[in-house]
């Protein structure tokens, strides 16, 4: 322990500038239900588009080693978790063989970050932040709730070892219960646990704890009061020399899962209070933060507010949208690999590469087209070789393995992932993605082609067929079938939209185009998009008026089912092809953003309102609560235009 001390007086004058240690590592990607499997690569995204990341302080993390884990955990656990139900407790569900040594590996990865920053954050004596971790419901002897090591307990076991042994307080603003680390050290003095959750899962008597119950539907002012009122006691009764706080964003009022109702503001607000109780001038305590639960697509970005605002001015910076933060990471692809080899942002310090080159030293790789990649030869007739005459099936499988997606589809159980070219379909080029190698199992198709006729002067990237399913998948009362679907979705659109409009920019087109079949495929891809006419614009927000507050599976019952009605004439809203498109080019983004444009769609949408009609069966008889947080999460399958073959 006195190496650590040492470390932190010689380290405290080099570390001036990082106001915030980082530890990541890629292995965290995990893809299950519900999960941002990119919460912490957004995170870093966002702070390093803000100008905020420090590449000094980026680390990787490294798998904890079993001896470390051996500390806390049971040999009798560690060796069950090689039987194939092991994790069926942890993740209720049965992942297949792959996904399940991908969920270890994760986990494992994630409990060796918050060791790395615990040591960062005591040598430093600063904040260290490991952008996973907070897996408080692992007990020693049995995993609960995704959590399968107990990552705190085996971080804290790590500097006892060491030597250090002055008091330590966990903070865990998570919304469930720390029952997993308040087990772990009930007969532990020199450990505190605090939580404030919406209802205490385990009685557990311990020697150390504040276990505060608040129960469901929280606002802001109830449960900022309850921290307010109590940590303060907590802190001085306590006095702590290191905290561990586990900033949990599932209290979000978007939260996926989550039943309370806190705002932005509030999670901000109750962030910035923990941090100023353990930084406050006669403290400095060094703390360790870890991101426990936070479940959907915007769980992320309470983070990286709460991260940016850790800077020495104090203020926030606001995060981009779920949707640009997923553009911003496909041109990247394009810029820096992000393979496990990315020294430059996840490894050893070092000096910044030379221009042209790639963090480890290799040159970037090159998306840039040339004369040859846009006019093949014109010497006679020849087979197309590059989608889009600009990608080979190299680069785009290359491209889909640096995206993480063929990871994903790895994860679902399809271990051996193959990627099509078909270039000389007459209804467009085709790339098709199968599950195994023998192509018997389809799970994604996509055709598409230049399109310079819809829209009369721009170059658009028509969308002819869009498909993304599960086949191994059932429907289920939560995720019903749709129109279209043959299939469950494999939750990959948002993906797909984004690394086509990467090609896009590429390409110098001015954005993508397609013509949805259902009223669903619309508004799958609304987060991006808008209708090329202004009165189709108009319409559909009418539409959109008639259904709020419904579930997916709801809104699409009602129209298919003719129960959206015309207010003024009483005739069923029938579903017709309008053009949508998701602008690229700046002439596109000025043309749909212009006053004369939202000038007509407002008026298109006041002519036009809709009612609803009582219904019953369908996909409707979803309850809100189980589909919408799948239908955010993993929308995304089904034709987007209208066009049902496949070869």
């Amino acid at each position: 322990m006195q190496g650590l001390r040492r470390g932190r007086r010689r380290l405290g004058s080099w570390l001036s500038g990082p106001y915030l240690e980082l530890v990541y590592s890629e292995i965290y990607r995990l893809d299950l239900p519900g999960i941002d499997a990119r919460r912490g690569e957004r995170i870093l995204g966002a702070l390093d588009g803000a100008g905020l990341l420090d590449r000094r302080a980026v680390h990787r993390a490294a798998p904890a080693p079993f001896r470390e884990l051996r500390r806390i955990h049971a040999d009798s656990y560690l060796d069950s978790l090689a039987r194939p139900q092991a994790l069926l407790q942890v993740f209720g569900l049965e992942l297949p063989e792959y996904t399940a040594e991908r969920a270890l590996d994760a986990q494992r990865a994630m409990v060796g970050g918050t060791v790395l920053a615990s040591r960062l954050a005591l040598a430093s004596g600063r904040l260290a932040a490991n952008l996973g971790g907070g897996l408080h419901h692992a007990f020693a002897a049995k995993g609960e709730r995704f959590c399968i090591w107990n990552d705190v307990a085996v971080a804290i076991a790590d500097l006892r070892a060491a030597g250090f042994v002055e008091p330590i307080l966990v903070v865990d603003l998570d919304l469930h219960d720390d029952d997993g680390t308040r087990s772990i050290f009930a007969l532990d003095p020199t450990v505190h646990t605090y939580s404030v959750h919406n209802r205490t899962t385990t009685a557990i008597e311990a020697v150390a704890a504040t276990a505060i119950e608040l129960g469901d539907g929280v606002g802001d002012e109830a449960y900022l009061e309850a921290i307010g009122a109590s940590l303060p006691r907590v802190f001085a009764a306590v006095k702590p020399q290191l905290v561990y706080y586990l900033a949990g964003c599932d209290p979000a009022a978007d939260d996926a899962i989550g039943n309370w109702r806190i705002s932005a503001a509030g999670m901000l607000r109750r962030d910035r209070m923990v941090i100023e109780l353990a930084r406050r001038r006669d403290r400095r305590l060094p703390v360790v933060v870890l991101l426990a639960g936070g479940y959907g697509q915007e769980a992320w970005r309470y983070s990286a507010r709460f991260f940016s605002s850790l800077r020495p001015s104090g203020r926030a910076v606001e995060p981009p949208s779920t949707n640009q933060a997923t553009l911003d990471h496909y041109r990247r692809l394009h810029r820096a690999p992000l393979a496990a080899e990315r020294p430059g942002l996840l490894g050893p310090r070092r000096a910044p590469p030379p221009p042209g080159r790639s963090p480890g030293g290799a040159p970037e790789p090159d998306w840039q087209l040339t004369a040859t990649d846009l006019l093949p030869d014109l010497g006679g007739p020849h087979r197309p070789r590059r989608l889009l005459g600009a990608l080979t099936r190299q680069q785009l499988e290359l491209t889909l393995e640096r995206a993480g997606q063929l990871e994903r589809l790895r994860q679902l159980g399809f271990l051996q992932p193959t990627v099509e070219l078909d270039l000389e379909h007459p209804a467009g080029e085709t790339v098709r993605i199968h599950g195994d190698a023998a192509q018997t199992e389809l799970l994604a198709e996509l055709r598409i082609r230049i399109d310079r006729r819809t829209a009369p002067g721009l170059a658009m990237l028509r969308i002819e067929w869009l498909l993304l399913q599960n086949p191994r998948e059932p429907f289920s009362p939560a995720r019903p079938r749709l129109p279209g679907q043959e299939h469950p979705g494999l939750g990959m659109l948002r993906d797909v939209i984004a690394m086509l409009t990467v090609i896009c920019e590429r390409l110098q087109l001015d954005g993508l185009l397609w013509v949805p079949a259902h009223y669903h495929t619309a508004a799958q891809g609304r987060h991006a998009s808008r209708f090329l006419a202004p009165a189709d614009e108009g319409l559909f927000r009418a539409l959109e008026a008639a259904l709020a507050g419904l579930p997916l599976p709801a809104a699409v019952a009602a129209v298919e089912q003719g129960r959206v009605r015309d207010a003024a004439t009483g005739e069923p809203f029938a579903w017709h092809p309008m053009v949508v498109v998701v602008a690229v080019s700046e002439r596109l983004r000025q043309q749909l953003d212009g006053e004369d444009y939202e000038r007509l769609a407002a008026a298109a949408a006041a002519a036009r309102r809709f009612e609803l009609a009582p219904g019953g069966g369908g996909p409707g008889a979803a309850t809100q609560a189980d589909s919408v947080p799948r239908a955010a999460a993993r929308a995304g399958s089904g034709g987007l235009p209208a066009r049902r073959s496949r070869r």
